[in-house]
């Protein structure tokens, strides 16, 4: 994925808290969309957003989506700002 989409995805506070939340461990879209006060709907999309990005991965689970973070785009987009500032890698 492109740092474009990688930022796009990140700059929404919603998604930047879901990723927070699956730091924790992984969740299902359900348990997601609990800790919101906005619609399950919205929260797909953001999910949407995110596994486009390649910032989270989703698996099926009997009926449901389970969701985990991914890291390796997150650590690609901080090598990339860390060789902006001039920060040793």
């Amino acid at each position: 994925m492109s740092l474009q989409n990688t930022m796009l995805a990140l700059s929404d506070p919603t998604r930047r808290r879901i990723l927070s939340i699956l730091k924790q461990g992984e969740k299902s879209a359900g348990e997601i969309s609990d800790l919101f006060e906005i619609s399950q709907p919205a929260i797909s999309r953001h999910l949407s957003v995110l596994k486009n990005a390649d910032l989270v991965k989703s698996r099926r689970e009997g009926k449901q989506m389970v969701y985990s973070l991914s890291t390796s785009v997150l650590e690609e987009a901080l090598a990339f700002i860390s060789e902006l500032k001039g920060d040793p890698l």
